[in-house]
């Protein structure tokens, strides 16, 4: 059936919308697979979605997973404090940023959501 996604019928009214999710911990950790299957759903859906990736989930950014979600259209953030704390290279695998990005985020998506 077109529009379904996961036994979660996709609606015209979430097309446009904007979702902010912020992850904190490692790829390894419990929370990334829900992060992960939570943005899938809202791009199937037609949402737009804002991705900050702090603290441990700077390594996240260069994962499979979310390379390519940010191949589907995720703007993909990391914390260049994070990174460089964390030892992870700053490159173009996701935009390196501070926390005012993280403020914009909250400020100006419709639903914003943190995995911690």
């Amino acid at each position: 059936m077109r529009g379904r996604v996961e036994g979660v019928m996709s609606t015209p009214l979430l097309t446009g919308k904007k979702l902010g999710v912020l992850l904190s911990t490692p790829p390894q950790h419990p929370n990334f697979i829900p992060a992960i299957a939570l943005i899938r759903a809202a791009l199937d859906a037609g949402v737009n979605v804002y991705f900050y990736c702090i603290d441990e989930a700077v390594h996240c950014v260069k994962t499979p997973e979310v390379q390519e979600l940010r191949q589907r259209g995720v703007n993909l953030f990391g914390c260049a404090y994070g990174a460089h704390q964390h030892g992870v290279t700053v490159d173009d695998s996701a935009a390196f940023s501070g926390l005012t990005v993280v403020s914009d985020i909250i400020a100006n998506t419709d639903r914003f959501i943190s995995f911690n």
